[in-house]
């Protein structure tokens, strides 16, 4: 059962452990603002949780931060580990610092907001969520994402978007290699107006939305036909 309550929460992490930090979170009623006090990198913090609620977090976070979350809006005054938001289902993600490898991972919506940089596979496997990274990616970037937005204000690694279905990839900076069926194409006015609408949803102000490169599908690894492979 929630607390009916909107009063300002505080939880140090450090003294109460994770599961019950969790549990705890899981309480709050929806608009509750809540801080967590001495992170220390811990794994796990605020997965599951469906509740609308206010999370500040002040320092680091481990692996798999907002995990499997539905509704709450994170801050991070710091940076975060593996699997960031990892399935996220809606809500906000915002890292002030850098996010390690997978970041928003088959995340199917929300927003994850990564104001430095991202590490290899961010946006893998995205399901229709958004990804606004204001500085680099590293190898393998949206690989696999089937459907969402990656913006990228600096560079890409490696084989950005191996494998890429309905997902679009922005970018502002370099990009070393492009995937398998991977390519660039024309920015439409339609596509500018999207960076410029994620640029202030993300709160970057140092993207130029007029020079961004697009990255799509080549459609050449499309090989189901559901037609053709439909049993009766």
């Amino acid at each position: 059962m929630s607390v009916d309550t909107e009063a300002p929460v505080t939880l140090d992490v450090r003294a109460l452990g994770v599961t019950e930090v969790n549990r705890r979170l899981r309480d709050l009623a929806d608009g509750s603002p809540v801080t967590l006090t001495q992170t220390w990198g811990a794994h796990n913090l605020g997965v599951g949780l469906t509740n609308h609620v206010q999370i500040t977090i002040e320092g680091n976070a481990g692996y798999y931060l907002a995990g499997l979350c539905d509704g709450p809006d994170f801050t991070v005054e710091g940076s975060v580990g593996l699997g960031v938001a990892e399935n996220l289902m809606s809500g906000t993600v915002r890292v002030s610092g850098n996010a390690s490898g997978s970041a928003a991972a088959s995340a199917h919506g929300g927003l994850v907001v990564i104001r430095g940089d991202a590490s290899s596979r961010a946006g893998i496997s995205l399901k229709g969520g958004t990804l606004a990274v204001a500085g680099d990616v590293g190898h393998m970037g949206a690989f696999m994402a089937q459907a969402g937005t990656i913006l990228v204000g600096g560079d890409a690694g490696d084989s950005l978007g191996d494998s890429l279905y309905e997902a679009v990839v922005y970018v502002g900076g370099r990009i070393r290699s492009l995937g398998a069926d991977a390519r660039v194409e024309d920015m439409l006015e339609s596509d500018i107006a999207r960076v410029r609408e994620l640029c202030a949803l993300a709160g970057f102000d140092h993207i130029a939305a007029e020079s961004v490169r697009k990255v799509a599908s080549a459609k050449q690894l499309y090989n189901f036909d559901a037609l053709k492979n439909q049993r009766y």
